[in-house]
């Protein structure tokens, strides 16, 4: 079966940040955000990632640093068989996890 590796930075503003690393399947045209929700189902309910749509890239609300550079969870599609880092957006405020504030 095909994955993806998600090294995901986690923590909030008042502790150490910290790299979890998730294997996930891998569906054709499945988007970053799709493999975080299931991270979230299938094995840390407790991940905070922030989305209002789903692969409409409308929102703007999913915004995360995917490998260093900023982009929308919901229009980057995963790749097969690949890793990726993903961190919250640097210089916003950090909610949680990968969850900035937007204001």
């Amino acid at each position: 079966m095909s994955r993806i590796t998600l090294h995901i930075t986690r923590g909030d503003a008042y502790s150490v940040q910290r790299i979890e690393t998730f294997e996930v399947p891998y569906r054709e045209g499945m988007s970053l955000l799709d493999a975080l929700l299931w991270v979230r189902e299938f094995r840390d309910p407790s991940l905070s990632v922030r989305y209002s749509c789903r692969s409409a890239n409308a929102c703007k609300e999913c915004m995360a640093s995917v490998n260093g550079k900023s982009g929308y969870l919901c229009s980057i599609r995963a790749v097969e068989d690949t890793e990726v880092l993903i961190a919250p957006v640097p210089g916003l405020p950090l909610i949680k996890d990968i969850v900035t504030s937007i204001e």
